[in-house]
C-alpha cells in the first residue's frame, strides 16, 4: 500500500476531524450537520469508505492493508464515521449473513451511510461473558415472523441508529448453549423504544433499549437458526482488532501531546523535559506502545488470513486497552492541570482506556480465554515437546 493514502488519511483526521470534535462530542443537530459536511469532504477526497467491499459502494481496500490505516484514522474517535468505515462490521455481518432482502435493502445504504446500524447483545441482569443466560427471547408467529422482547443495555449508537442486530433466544431454556439468533430490528417498529442514555464517565454514546413485541420479518434472521454465537464471534473478532488499532492511534495522539508539552513548557528549572521523571514517564509510555503495536498487527494479519485468533486478538485487546490507558494518564501528569480540563482530548482518551478495559469484554474474560487454550496445548504434548510447540510461531492456541 502506498504510505501515501495512509497520510492522507492521517492529515484528514488531523487537520479537518480533530478540530470538530467538540461538536462532534456535544451531540445534537450541529453535531449530525458537522459529521455530514466531513463525510462529504472525504467523499470529494477519495477517501471515503476505504475498507468496505466494492459490491456496496466501498473502495474494497483488504483489511491486511487497512489494518495499516485504522491507527491514523482511529486517532480520533470521530474518525471511522466521517471517514465511512464505521459501518464495516455492521454492512459486512449484514452482506454476509443476510437474506436476499437484507442484502438488497440495507449493506449498501449502511455504506453509503445513508443509514445507521447498532449491535445489541449485553442486557441488565445478565453478565456480558455469558451470552448463553441471555433473557431477550424471540418467539417464531404462525407466519414464521418473530416477537422479539427483552431489554439491552451498553448499545453503542442506538438513539441514532436505524437498525439494530439483536441477540435473542429463540430455542431452549435460558443457560441452554443453544437455541441463540440473530435479528435484525428496524428501529422504528412498534413496540422498540430507547429507555435512557447510559454515560460513560460522563461521555455519551451507549443506550439501553427495550423490545416489547416487536415484530420481525421471517427473512430478519441473520444465517440460519440458533447460528448466532458463531456470527458473533466472527464479528467480535474483527471489531476488538479494529478497536486495537484505533486505541493506538489514540494512544500515539496522546504521546506526541505529551512530548510537546515537555518540550515547550518552562519552569524555573528549564524545560519539563529535562526532568528525569517527565523522562520516565515518556519512556515508559514509549515502551508500552512500541511492544502493543506488534500484538496488534499480529493479530490483524491473522484475521486477514482467515486464520483463527483468539489468542492473538486477547493478548491485542487487553494490552491494547493497558496501553492507553497507561499512556493517557502519563500524559495528564505530564500536562498538569492543564491536561484534567477541556482543552486537550486527554481526559477523553483516559477514559476511553479505562472503559476499554471493560467493554467488549472485560480484562479477566480475555486472560482466562487465553490462558486456557494455550494450556490445552500442553496437555497434548510430554514437558520438552510442550516447551519447543510454545516456542514455535503459530502453534499454540490453535
Amino acid at each position: 500500500m502506498d504510505g501515501k493514502l495512509r497520510d492522507r488519511v492521517a492529515d484528514f483526521v488531523r487537520s479537518r476531524v480533530m478540530p470538530c470534535e467538540p461538536v462532534l462530542d456535544a451531540g445534537g443537530p450541529r453535531a449530525a450537520a458537522a459529521l455530514r459536511e466531513l463525510q462529504a469532504q472525504a467523499k470529494q477526497e477519495g477517501l471515503w469508505a476505504l475498507p468496505l467491499p466494492a459490491e456496496l459502494g466501498g473502495q474494497g481496500l483488504p483489511f491486511a492493508q487497512y489494518a495499516l490505516l485504522a491507527e491514523a484514522e482511529g486517532a480520533s474517535d470521530h474518525g471511522p464515521a466521517a471517514l465511512g468505515s464505521a459501518p464495516l462490521l455492521d454492512a459486512t455481518m449484514l452482506w454476509k449473513h443476510g437474506g436476499d432482502r437484507v442484502r438488497d435493502r440495507y449493506p449498501g445504504r449502511l455504506a453509503a451511510g445513508e443509514l445507521r446500524a447498532c449491535y445489541a447483545m449485553t442486557e441488565p441482569d445478565t453478565p456480558g461473558t455469558d451470552p448463553f443466560r441471555t433473557a431477550t427471547r424471540a418467539e417464531e408467529q404462525p407466519d414464521g415472523s418473530w416477537r422479539v422482547s427483552g431489554r439491552k443495555w451498553f448499545v453503542s449508537g442506538a438513539a441514532g441508529a436505524d437498525l439494530v442486530t439483536v441477540l435473542a433466544r429463540t430455542d431452549g431454556e435460558r443457560g441452554d448453549r443453544e437455541g441463540l439468533s440473530l435479528l435484525l430490528v428496524a428501529t422504528d417498529s412498534p413496540g422498540f423504544r430507547v429507555v435512557r442514555e447510559l454515560p460513560v464517565f460522563g461521555a455519551s454514546g451507549q443506550w439501553e433499549i427495550d423490545f416489547d413485541q416487536v415484530g420481525v420479518a421471517a427473512d430478519h434472521l441473520l444465517g440460519r437458526r440458533g447460528q448466532a454465537l458463531s456470527i458473533a464471534a466472527e464479528r467480535l473478532q474483527l471489531g476488538r482488532t479494529l478497536r486495537c488499532l484505533r486505541w493506538l492511534g489514540q494512544a500515539q495522539r496522546a504521546f506526541d501531546l505529551m512530548c510537546a508539552r515537555a518540550n515547550s513548557r518552562t519552569g524555573s528549572r528549564g524545560p519539563l523535559a529535562g526532568h528525569q521523571l517527565v523522562q520516565q514517564h515518556v519512556f515508559e509510555a514509549l515502551l508500552a506502545l512500541r511492544t502493543t503495536r506488534p500484538l496488534v498487527h499480529e493479530a490483524a494479519a491473522k484475521i486477514a488470513a482467515g486464520l483463527d485468533a483468539h489468542v492473538e486478538v486477547g493478548l491485542a485487546k487487553v494490552a491494547a486497552a493497558r496501553m492507553l490507558q497507561q499512556v493517557a494518564d502519563a500524559a495528564i501528569q505530564v500536562h498538569g492541570a492543564a491536561g484534567l480540563g477541556p482543552d486537550t482530548p486527554l481526559p477523553a482518551l483516559l477514559r476511553t482506556g479505562r472503559a476499554a478495559r471493560i467493554l467488549d469484554g472485560p480484562d479477566e474474560l480475555h486472560i482466562t480465554s487465553v490462558a486456557r487454550r494455550v494450556l490445552r496445548t500442553y496437555e497434548k504434548y510430554e514437558a520438552y515437546e510442550a516447551y519447543e510447540a510454545y516456542g514455535t510461531y503459530g502453534t499454540y492456541g490453535t
